[in-house]
Formats: C-alpha cells, structure tokens, sequence
C-alpha cells in the first residue's frame, strides 16, 4: 500500500471538490477500497472520506417512490420496513451478499461501484485490461469457472459482483449522480457499460462525480419478488447464477415480469429475452424454462464455464417457480 493523504468532506459539494484532483478517492465503508489498496490494485493519492456528508435516510416521496441515500449501509436498507415490505426482492439479495459484518460497513453507493472479484484483476503479476488498459485478458484462457457468459468481449469477460445491483435492476432503479456541473438521473439499466475494449470504464460515474441517492418506483402491490443465489456454498459466496424476479399474475398468467440475472453477466443482466418469452403466458413450468432458454439463448461460455448456461436456465426456472407458486 502506498502512502496517501486523507481528508473529511461535510457535505456533497466539499466532497466532489475535494476528488477534483486526479488520484483522490471517495472512502465511505471502505469494503473493497481497502482490500484493493492492500492488494497494490488502487493506488489512491488521497482518501476523502464521506460518512459525515449526510446520505444515509431513506424517506418515501410524495409520489410513492422511495430514497434511498448512498451512505446507506447494505443492513440498513435490508431490514428497512419499506423495503422488506415492498421490494423485497432488495432485501433477499442483500441479505444473501457477504457477511453480517460486511453489510454493516458497505453502503448503496459502494455497492454499485463495486469491482469485480476475477483473480486477475486482483493479481498484480498478472495481464488485465480492467487493471491496466491493453495488458490483456488472461482469464480467457486462464481459470474463468466463475465469471461471465453474458456480455463479454475479447478484452474482458470479469462478473460484475453484487447482488444487490441484480434486484435493483429488477425493480428499474434510478440513480442520482452529483458533480461540478450538478446532480442528473441515471437509469440502472443505463448505468453500468459493457466491457467493449474498454473494460477499465465500468459505469458512467465521472471522475469528481458522486453517487447521492438510489430511488425506486413506486411499488407495485401485489407484485410476487423473488432473489434466488446460486453458489458453491451457502455462506459468503459470490453468485455462479443468480436471478432477480418481480412478477404479477392475473387469471392465471403473467401480467407484468421483470428479470434480472447476477453472476453470468459483464453487469448485472436484464434479460429482456425472458421477460418477452414470459409476459401474458400462463404461469407454469414449460413457460419458465422456455424463458430460461431465451435468456442465455446469446450465451459466450468460456473454456471453464460453459455450466453455467443449464444452470442459468435452472435458476431462472426455480425462481420463477418461487414467485408464483402463491399467487
């Protein structure tokens, strides 16, 4: 780790000012920051640290959507009343991230800019495009059992690794970003870019920019919300396949579905293919899986990972199968 300066912003504006330098950094929870300071991977020349800048409600608007602040820690927003009773999809994939420990410490805004946990971005000794632009991709033909089928390119093939940005996804949250030129509303969809050839950008966040709140629409009432986790154990384990569903069903059929898939995807993954295959169908198994097929119908699996396309299709299946077996 290298030698660093830090500071403390009280409010947004003093925040972004202070990051206007090139090297600073924004500090909150400090969850992956940190471990990639030990691991040589950032090199910040400046912490600012933002946990007195506010940011941390969440408050209902006047017109039923819901505020969520970036300081926001994961276990907050997980056991919120609201958001257990109405989206709970969130709650589920929060409560399925990391450690009780790690949800203490972890904030929304962190969250969406989380990094990915391929080994070759980790590792310092080895060639990553993400890392270090036109280094390579050694994954591609390295150890690439856990990352992404869906949204790769020839430079890059890292899983975006959070659970909780697959549920917002899922319930087409809005995020709030705050620079010199003033705040704008970015929807989740929009927010995070493909790898491309250049994988090194990862969201549309801007240097000196900061993430001030997450809002959710309204509820829908009545919506069945499910966030199923597939990994290879049941504590602390990043997602192989995971997937995302708000559904609603009348007389019998789908009459609204939303689905998004973590764990296979270069971001979090909205498969419209899904949703397409499901919206007006009756809700039942036949349906489900042929909306498992659709979804990785444009899969790319790698050497290692090619599971992961029957898994998918399993997981989005079962998990459709969780949401409306009650309604």
């Amino acid at each position: 780790m290298e030698a660093f300066t830090y500071s403390r912003a009280n409010d947004a504006a003093q925040a972004t000012n202070a990051v206007a330098q090139r090297d600073a950094k924004f500090v909150a929870g400090g969850t992956t920051l940190l471990d990639l300071m030990k691991l040589d991977v950032e090199r910040p020349t400046r912490l600012v640290d933002i946990n007195h800048i506010g940011l941390d409600t969440i408050e209902r608007l006047p017109d039923g959507r819901l505020r969520v602040g970036a300081l926001v820690r994961n276990s907050d927003m997980a056991h919120h009343a609201v958001v257990q009773a109405e989206y709970s999809v969130l709650s589920q994939a929060l409560l399925a991230g990391a450690s009780a420990q790690l949800r203490n410490m972890a904030t929304t805004g962190g969250n969406l800019l989380q990094r990915t946990r391929c080994m070759y971005f980790r590792n310092t000794a080895m060639a990553c495009n993400k890392r270090v632009p036109g280094s390579g991709c050694s994954a591609i033909e390295g150890d690439n059992r856990s990352l992404a089928i869906l949204g790769t390119s020839k430079d890059c093939i890292a899983t975006n690794p959070s659970d909780m940005n697959v549920a917002l996804t899922a319930l087409e949250a809005v995020v709030t970003i705050q620079g010199a030129k003033g705040s704008r509303d970015v929807a989740i969809g929009d927010f995070f870019l493909l790898p491309g050839t250049t994988p090194h950008l990862e969201t549309v966040v801007a240097p000196g920019e900061l993430i001030t709140h997450v809002t959710l629409p309204a509820a829908r009432k009545g919506s069945k919300q499910v966030y199923l986790k597939l990994r290879d154990r049941a504590s602390y384990e990043f997602a192989l396949s995971s997937a995302a569903v708000v559904a609603e069903i009348s007389g019998g059929k789908i009459s609204y579905i939303r689905v998004a898939m973590g764990g296979v995807g270069t971001k979090p993954w909205r498969s419209h293919e899904a949703e397409a295959a499901l919206l007006h169908q009756p809700a039942e198994m036949a349906v489900f899986h042929r909306a498992g097929a659709a979804a990785v119908r444009d899969a790319r699996p790698q050497t290692e990972n090619g599971f992961k396309v029957e898994l998918t299709k399993r997981c989005i299946a079962h998990a459709l199968t969780l949401a409306t077996q009650s309604a």
